[in-house]
């Protein structure tokens, strides 16, 4: 299974934090499962930091090799994927989760996350 992790589950994820379920654990963890993080959220995650939302500073310093360790892969934003993100219906004003969305339609991708408006763009959703 191909999954891109939302914000939410890969600051979790990494700080071990509980309210992370445990099916999005699961597979988050099962070595067969390809675990992809969108260079959104990453530009997210800087963007919430750099404003103080954030304290995640010590995080982000070497953050691609701590991906690595994780097994995790980067999903670069392409052409088609800004396309699409900007052509979804309004269901969702976020853009950086219409950019997840985006990248999950064209890549084949579900999405793991505590946020139901995933759900009604039709891609699968863990949690």
């Amino acid at each position: 299974m191909r999954s891109l992790l939302d914000t939410h589950a890969l600051l979790w994820w990494l700080q071990e934090h509980p309210s992370l379920s445990s099916k999005a654990r699961r597979a988050i963890a099962a070595t067969e499962n390809q675990i992809s993080v969108s260079a959104a959220t990453v530009w997210e995650l800087a963007i919430k930091n750099n404003s103080g939302k954030l304290e995640i500073s010590a995080l982000l310093d070497g953050f691609e090799s701590k991906l690595a360790e994780e097994g995790m892969l980067v999903l670069p934003i392409s052409l088609d994927h800004a396309l699409r993100a900007g052509a979804l219906p309004n269901h969702h004003k976020d853009p950086f989760d219409r950019m997840l969305v985006a990248q999950a339609q064209a890549d084949g991708f579900s999405v793991i996350s505590n946020d139901t408006i995933f759900d009604r763009y039709g891609i699968r959703r863990i949690w």
